[in-house]
């Protein structure tokens, strides 16, 4: 069984209006919980989020925060 590394945080920050952008885009922003330009929200680093990270590079804003 192969053994996890901790996983810290991501805080993602959503830099950027939706408006204008497509319905998939705006989608994963929801998903993060980025409803407003300026929100954040801390998630866990996980691939998943990672992935949602990677679809809307353009809108968002990524700082990682080391787990204490």
């Amino acid at each position: 069984m192969a053994v996890k590394a901790p996983q810290g945080e991501l805080k993602i920050t959503l830099v950027r209006s939706l408006i204008g952008y497509p319905e998939t885009q705006r989608r994963v922003a929801w998903g993060l919980g980025l409803r407003k330009p300026n929100a954040a929200v801390v998630r866990k680093d996980c691939p998943e989020i990672r992935g949602m990270v990677r679809k809307i590079p353009h809108l968002v804003k990524v700082e990682v925060l080391e787990k204490k």
